[in-house]
């Protein structure tokens, strides 16, 4: 995550003004600690606080006669809902060779309905106070909008009908892919970005998450208008849907209001497409450099597979996580950056996904130190299976993790956000209200067996991109077993990143 820096330097007459009043009143705002230190500031930051309690009611959950799920959240007290059309389907549905189908499919809803332009569906959107957002994420594709509670009933049509009457306009589809493809050449110029890809690679191989979600240059352009259609009458059914009310509205009113708006929408005769397998075996190598030739900086990530959402250990590995590189006070940003200022920032994730998942540890640095950097991230990941945290550590984590997910349930489009990731992985929705507790129960030996298993370092997936002539021979010496590939060269729709040999043969 990208952090705005803050310079903290003051003008040396000001900065005598203070040291002068400071001196006058005693140092008054001095803790004990400080004052023994000799400064007029805390040399310690304050312990955490206790846990806030968190009171959020049970979602309630509906079906419809055509099988669309209908789930509400009551949260009286501002006339406001949310409303969010979720598919249980997203990128890992994309077909060979057409990977970005499902995002481009997502985002071609707003651009025309029922003979309306997205000029007029904005315009629609807008004279109800609101703004309808289309994407797909792995495992799901959503459409949502905010408005005023009067406004419900009208933002539900213009909802429905943007999800199941899109006109996918050749135009549409060309201007899209024209922008997708900007989009993406402008990503991979990034050697983080470029690295990321790699290492999804690296862990989920020819699997169903392998691949760029976002698609490649390549994959996008061979999109057709047929392709989309396709999807859509394939995914787009109330069967997989899922429709999420959050904010001034009853389960009653939820239930009248999706009867209204998608009772009508026809449950095909055809079974459900079968999910893909989220993972295979990889073919890439455990440690891969990218020449990215006369790149200003590396991009350096360490990546691992990791269990799926609805694990018994989620929250252990959330836990883990924040540990190792979830904010900025965390293990991987206090050694790259803090300690010796190899990086502007260094984080990691955990993506948990329907039978699958990965952690992705990344920075960016110069090209020399690149080196330094991959020994930093593998030695962090030993250290976190290899020792038990430190309480004050774990605690300050903890409260990082807890106030991040309050805050995110401050808004109605927050809270649905929340709701639907639980329906879509099939995640029990009371498990809402239960985060802190879950994240409170994590103790040290469960993050160290946790990290143990799962980020072993025989598992590792490794990708640097940069200028190889300045990190390649010294990462060589360290690791012989390192492949170096041309950024040039690669085949991104490709499973190892090689281009198929053969006279004639094309991807």
């Amino acid at each position: 995550m990208s952090r705005t820096m803050i310079s903290h330097h003051m003008p040396a007459l000001r900065l005598a003004v203070f040291t002068a009043v400071m001196l006058a009143t005693g140092g008054a705002l001095a803790t004990p600690a400080a004052a023994d230190a000799g400064y007029g500031f805390p040399t310690v930051p304050p312990a955490p606080g206790p846990a806030p309690k968190l009171s959020v009611p049970t979602p309630f959950a509906q079906i419809l006669p055509n099988g669309l799920q209908v789930i509400s959240v009551l949260r009286a007290g501002m006339p406001l809902v949310t409303a969010q059309l979720v598919l249980r389907s997203g990128g890992e549905m994309d077909p060979p060779q057409l990977a970005g189908l499902a995002d481009l499919t997502a985002n071609l809803l707003t651009k025309g309905a029922v003979g309306k332009t997205a000029p007029q569906i904005a315009a629609a959107a807008e004279t109800l106070g609101g703004s309808l957002t289309a994407a797909a994420g792995w495992d799901e594709s959503a459409v949502g909008i905010t408005v005023t509670t009067p406004k419900l009933p009208q933002a539900l049509g213009l909802l429905a009908e943007v999800v199941r009457q899109p006109d996918f306009s050749a135009d549409e589809l060309k201007r899209a892919q024209a922008q997708a493809v900007d989009d993406l050449h402008l990503m991979l110029s990034r050697p983080t970005a470029l690295a990321s890809l790699a290492a999804s690679r690296g862990v989920f191989g020819d699997g169903a998450y392998g691949h760029s979600r976002s698609g490649t240059p390549t994959s996008i352009a061979r999109i057709s208008r047929a392709d989309v259609q396709q999807l859509h009458a394939r995914l787009y059914r109330p069967d997989n849907a899922i429709l999420i009310l959050t904010g001034d509205i009853t389960p009653a009113q939820a239930q009248q209001l999706a009867q209204t708006s998608f009772g009508d929408w026809q449950k095909p005769s055809a079974p459900l497409p079968q999910r893909p397998v989220g993972t295979t075996a990889s073919r890439m190598p455990a440690l891969l450099l990218i020449d990215q030739h006369g790149a200003g900086q590396a991009g350096v990530v360490a990546a691992h597979a990791a269990p799926p959402r609805n694990s018994a250990d989620y929250y252990v590995g959330t836990v883990a996580n924040a540990v190792l590189g979830g904010s900025y006070s965390a293990r991987l940003n206090e050694e790259i950056r803090i300690k010796r200022g190899l990086s502007y920032g260094a984080n990691s994730r955990l993506q948990a996904l329907g039978d699958a998942g990965m952690w992705l540890a990344s920075a960016q640095t110069k090209n020399p130190s690149a080196p330094q950097v991959v020994d930093l991230m593998l030695g962090e990941f030993k250290r976190l299976g290899g020792s038990k945290v430190d309480a004050q550590e774990l605690a300050a984590r903890k409260a990082t993790l807890i106030g991040g997910y309050g805050r995110s349930l401050e808004t109605t489009a927050g809270l649905a956000e929340e709701v639907g990731e639980l329906a879509v992985y099939g995640v029990k929705l009371g498990e809402i209200g239960k985060y802190i507790e879950q994240v409170q129960a994590v103790t040290p030996k469960q993050i160290q067996a946790y990290a143990h298993r799962h980020l072993d370092a025989d598992g590792s997936k490794v990708v640097v991109v940069g200028d190889a002539a300045q990190f390649g021979d010294a990462i060589r010496k360290r690791h012989p077993q390192a492949v170096l590939m041309e950024s040039t060269a690669l085949d991104l729709d490709s499973p190892d990143l090689q281009p198929v040999v053969g006279s004639g043969t094309t991807r």
